[in-house]
């Protein structure tokens, strides 16, 4: 009598799944790009240069462009920098928003120069309602997308009741401003309603998800200083993109704008909304350890600099959880006893002494990466749940 297979709920071709699929959004155009709808959800950044030194700008939107950054914003609060925009907006690689503030007159002056984008803030515009007729009409014109931006810090008075910002204040600026343009029959437009508190901007972004179809540009705004604000906005957008909310996500730090797009993109790496590239998986250590495993993973962090296959690497340091993890990597090291037992697509390659593990890693992380790269007999690899 032969025994029954019994079902252990084991995928038998690893997959990449999403805690929950995306909430329909229409879709905007940037210049190349698309936001919300079934365009996948894009990183933004800003750059520190004046705007109006062209040559520093665009070195800078090179260096985000190289570190993953699919759109950014430049600041426009002067005439001088309104004139930089022809030539930045040509120039750049990547879409460029122009960030408007107090004057009008900056928004038709940037959508003129042909920037992707043009991001209006309507609580600190003088007079904005009544231009909102032509501004649309240029917009639609020029093929130009708009983001109502909405925060804490130039909420629109007519909403508030007292002083507290409350999610609902900024739900319905945003929903009175987008209603203004879809009057004269402009959706080209995306929302955003921060505001420093996570709890408070994510209440604000489902109420505005359960309200209207429009692509919602996610931030935690003044997120802080590097460590702090990676936390909250780590917090914010894993609770939101986990519940399919968000289309364009833009994690504001007091750093340099590279180590945002760094932090978006591995967010939404982690969230299996990106694509994954190099993913190093490393144990916390603990009293079973028996090797340096903090020296190991940087060293192996270090040397996989710049690997841009999507390669996942197990550093592990005890024989516990160490296997295990180490052979559902693409590639990784089970240590105990001052050895490591290296494991190559789930298999025992080989034994060596600690001293050998970086080397020995290193040495196979960039075999397998040539291997993909390679025009045929490309390995199936995945890079992990």
């Amino acid at each position: 009598m032969s025994t029954p297979s019994v079902n252990l709920g084991i995928p038998s071709v690893r997959e990449t799944p999403v805690i929950s699929p995306r909430r329909p959004t229409r879709k905007v155009r940037l210049g190349d790009i698309h936001v919300g709808g079934d365009a996948p959800v894009t990183v933004q950044s800003m750059t520190t240069t004046p705007t109006h030194d062209i040559n520093a700008t665009l070195q800078q939107i090179a260096e985000l462009t190289a570190a993953g950054c699919d759109i950014v914003r430049v600041a426009c609060p002067r005439q001088e920098d309104a004139d930089a925009l022809p030539a930045i907006a040509a120039k750049a690689q990547i879409p460029v928003i122009a960030d408007i503030h107090f004057q009008p007159k900056y928004v038709f002056a940037a959508i003129e120069a042909g920037c992707a984008g043009v991001r209006v803030n309507p609580g600190n515009i003088r007079r904005f309602d009544d231009q909102v007729k032509e501004i649309a009409k240029a917009a639609s014109d020029h093929g130009t997308a708009l983001r109502i931006g909405v925060n804490a810090g130039s909420i629109d008075p007519r909403m508030m009741k007292g002083d507290r910002v409350t999610p609902e204040a900024l739900v319905a600026s945003a929903k009175w401003e987008a209603s203004l343009f879809e009057e004269h029959g402009f959706h080209d437009f995306a929302i955003s309603v921060k505001h420093n508190d996570p709890v408070i901007m994510v209440d604000a972004y489902r109420q505005l998800s359960a309200e209207g179809d429009w692509p919602l540009h996610l931030g935690v705004t003044e997120a802080g200083p590097a460590f702090q604000g990676t936390i909250k906005s780590s917090v914010a957008f894993g609770i939101l993109l986990g519940e399919g909310i968000g289309d364009t996500i833009r994690v504001s730090l007091s750093a340099p704008p590279v180590e945002e797009v760094k932090v978006g993109n591995q967010i939404l790496e982690s969230l299996n909304l990106k694509p994954r590239k190099l993913d190093i998986v490393s144990c916390p250590s603990c009293g079973r350890a028996q090797v340096d495993v903090y020296t190991l993973a940087d060293e192996v962090t270090e040397g996989l600099k710049g690997l841009e296959a999507p390669l996942r690497v197990a550093v592990m340091g005890c024989v516990v959880n160490g296997p295990g993890e180490a052979r559902e990597a693409d590639l990784g090291v089970a240590s105990g006893n001052g050895k490591g037992q290296i494991f190559v697509k789930g298999k025992v390659i080989k034994t060596v002494p600690e001293a050998e593990i970086v080397p020995v890693l290193l040495e196979e992380a960039k075999r397998i990466a040539a291997e993909m790269d390679a025009p045929s007999g490309t390995p199936d690899v995945s890079v992990g749940a």
